[in-house]
């Protein structure tokens, strides 16, 4: 059973695969140490059996959220774990009074959409070769609370 936690030292490890297996351009195991001690980095972990199987991420200023990366390991993919762990930090959010959240998401990563969208989110724009590795846009989506 997955619990969900904040970020700790000991899941930097399970967060670097995570990243490593999922995105071409990781962040490295350094910046995520460093969001640590951030005031305004919020993450959410889910932790299963003291393995991390999936975080979501966001940085907070003036009151409005941005998430900043959110991944399920690679064999757990498609079981909810990235829903949940993205509930967890809209909960932060309305328990916060931030105002709003934003988020960036490749134009073709369809399932990403999909799971933004069902959780409230709306295509409010987006930003033009975006993504450095492809040149991809980035469709920009908002909740506003």
């Amino acid at each position: 059973m997955m619990i969900i936690d904040t970020l700790k030292k000991q899941y930097t490890d399970g967060i670097d695969t995570i990243n490593r297996a999922s995105f071409s351009h990781p962040w490295s195991k350094a910046l995520i140490e460093q969001d640590i001690d951030n005031p305004n980095c919020f993450y959410a972990v889910g932790v299963e059996e003291n393995e991390v199987i999936g975080y979501a991420g966001m940085t907070v200023i003036a009151g409005e959220a941005n998430i900043t990366n959110i991944a399920t390991h690679p064999d757990r993919r498609r079981e909810g774990i990235g829903k949940k762990l993205l509930s967890q930090l809209i909960d932060i959010c309305k328990e916060n009074d931030f105002l709003l959240i934003t988020l960036e998401v490749r134009r073709s990563n369809i399932a990403a959409v999909a799971l933004y969208e069902s959780l409230g989110f709306k295509i409010e724009g987006e930003r033009k070769k975006y993504y450095s590795d492809n040149g991809e846009d980035a469709l920009i989506m908002t909740m506003s609370f």
